[in-house]
């Protein structure tokens, strides 16, 4: 033991006792804080060491290694006894009578503590922060892994401790701590919308199929000299089936089937300058009444430039 001007250092305080839950005493304040009820003995010894104010104590119960930290409220239990909160005595896993020892420690201030709801409800209060800053001034320490109980509106919500800095155990009274709320032991996140699945059947959808477009086929009309002259052929019509041979007319008025080079050269929708299809027929010869008109009109045609357009034979669209 030595003395630092203050206080006397080397001895410490540590009892066994019986433990009993509050309501076997008309103390219903305990229920609400972390403070317990000790024996005067107790006051006696703790007088003599000169320990530390405010007084904290260290529970454990030997049996299972489980510890919680609280203060005192009074000395007025039965010799041999201490009456304890029953929610703190769920936390060390006690039963009536059981035994708990007791022993005087000193705590750091707390600079932080990360709490979490067992349930939801809980945030449903108008003002959480508030009534657990009102209910934690019945505490006087905290402990990591202990779950406390606040009472608000004759309904009791159940809080762990999750983590306190800077020690697993600290003290609360007369400092400025941090509070982080962690999301409530129930609490489920909503589940995102998921898109309908295709309703399964042996039946499957009716492909629907496209129709083929009608292909652009130029040059497919008929044709008209610009002389005026009648044509010496037929063009293809335009919607011959495939595999057909383009039938040509030949000089003696038959139909004969083109050549595989013919074919080449006068594809549907082409213009074909020069092929030997397109040639027209021999004009029949004139008859002897208008050899004159044929010398004339012959005379006519060299006086005439090579190429004048619109200068044939007039026709009348009604035939």
């Amino acid at each position: 033991m030595f003395f630092d001007g203050y206080h006397y250092h080397g001895t410490t305080f540590e009892q066994s006792y019986r433990c009993y839950p509050a309501s076997f005493i008309d103390k219903p304040q305990l229920e609400s804080g972390d403070k317990i009820i000790m024996p005067p003995s107790a006051l006696d010894r703790l007088a003599s060491l000169h320990i530390d104010y405010p007084m904290l104590f260290e529970l454990r119960n030997a049996g299972i290694e489980r510890v919680t930290h609280c203060g005192v409220l009074e000395f007025i239990a039965e010799e041999g006894m201490i009456y304890m909160p029953y929610w703190m005595m769920q936390n060390l896993l006690l039963q009536e009578g059981d035994i708990v020892r007791v022993r005087n420690v000193t705590l750091p201030k707390g600079t932080y503590v990360k709490l979490q709801p067992h349930t939801t409800d809980f945030l449903d209060i108008s003002n959480p922060k508030a009534i657990l800053e009102t209910a934690l001034r019945n505490y006087s320490c905290l402990t990591s892994g202990d779950s406390i109980m606040v009472p608000y509106n004759n309904k009791k919500y159940f809080i762990d401790i999750v983590e306190t800095k800077p020690a697993n155990a600290i003290s609360i009274i007369e400092t400025d701590c941090e509070v982080d709320f962690a999301p409530p032991l129930d609490y489920k996140e909503p589940e995102r919308p998921t898109a309908p699945s295709a309703a399964k059947g042996p039946a499957k959808a009716e492909e629907v199929v496209d129709e083929p477009e009608p292909k652009f086929n130029p040059f497919t009309g008929s044709g008209r000299r610009l002389d005026g002259r009648p044509l010496a052929y037929e063009p293809a019509p335009a919607s011959s089936s495939k595999g057909k041979q383009p039938v040509v007319a030949n000089g003696n008025g038959q139909s004969s089937v083109a050549s595989s080079s013919e074919k080449a050269t006068r594809a549907q929708g082409k213009l074909v300058f020069g092929a030997n299809g397109n040639r027209a027929p021999k004009e029949a010869a004139p008859k002897v009444g208008a050899a004159k008109e044929t010398k004339k009109e012959e005379q006519e045609k060299k006086d005439e430039p090579k190429f004048q357009a619109f200068s044939g034979k007039k026709y009348s669209l009604r035939g």
